[in-house]
């Protein structure tokens, strides 16, 4: 098993929506720079510790994130805490973008921020977002949550806290047929955010 993880899909990405994002992330307290240096970090390829870390302005990592001239961004996210989110952004290879956010290493309270914060966000940018996947404890991180909240092609082993896909990917996902869901447009959400009846 691998760490929590929270990821949205998106279509139309850009510099605006990154900006918009982290701004939203900023208001809600997970912010681009660290609590005690204010510096922002990017991160590059490669396992923990050696990991190469560079320092960069918020206009840059706002323009980095909106992948005008990358593919892919990875960058540090803070707490007031110290407590810090490994995110990364990716344009996927049939032109969706991907919004990554690790858990692992954080308290139940600080996981519950960071969740609640970019639950937030995302709902703020739904026109763009065609789903997203919620697994506090990372069971089901060998699911190519993309081709199932996306495409709609392939299974998952284990259900996630919370899954929103659009409506034409739940009804044709055997998986989610007869489970509990409301709609919150543009989605059906599955889950934990599904209230008690």
């Amino acid at each position: 098993m691998s760490d929590g993880f929270f990821y949205s899909y998106h279509v139309g990405w850009n510099r605006p929506d990154a900006e918009s994002l982290l701004g939203d992330l900023e208001a809600a307290g997970v912010r681009p720079d660290h609590p005690v240096t204010r510096r922002i970090t990017l991160i590059g390829p490669g396992p923990r510790p050696t990991v190469t870390q560079s320092r960069v302005t918020r206009d840059q990592l706002v323009l980095l994130a909106g992948l005008q001239r990358l593919d892919q961004v990875d960058f540090l996210l803070w707490l007031r805490s110290g407590a810090e989110i490994p995110t990364r952004v990716r344009r996927t290879e049939d032109g969706t973008v991907a919004v990554q956010f690790a858990l692992g290493g954080l308290g139940p309270d600080e996981r519950e921020t960071v969740v609640r914060a970019v639950r937030e966000a995302i709902g703020r940018a739904s026109l763009l977002c065609v789903g997203f996947v919620l697994d506090r404890e990372g069971a089901s991180a060998a699911t190519d949550w993309r081709g199932f909240i996306v495409q709609g092609t392939v299974y998952f082993d284990h259900w996630p806290d919370t899954l929103a896909v659009r409506p034409e990917v739940a009804a044709t996902q055997p998986q989610l047929s007869g489970v509990g869901s409301f709609r919150q447009s543009p989605w059906v959400v599955y889950g934990s955010e599904v209230p008690s009846r």
